[in-house]
């Protein structure tokens, strides 16, 4: 994981303010289940613009349990 915990419990979707889902990759993103983005994670580094997010594909990003 190149996220340290600490951002992860930080980090919220701009765009719902709902807490965000990390998936390692490849490849690396954030997923918002509330507004249904994905957020890409380049070098470390969350890209956090509702501009550039991309749709939730639930086949490719599906809900963790618990």
């Amino acid at each position: 994981m190149t996220l340290s915990p600490q951002l992860l419990e930080i980090l919220v979707c701009p765009k719902s303010k709902a807490p965000l889902e990390y998936h390692a990759g490849p490849p690396e993103v954030l997923v918002c289940r509330e507004s249904r983005l994905v957020y890409r994670v380049e070098d470390g580094v969350p890209v956090m613009l509702i501009e550039e997010a991309e749709p939730l594909d639930e086949s490719r990003y599906p809900a963790r349990d618990g």
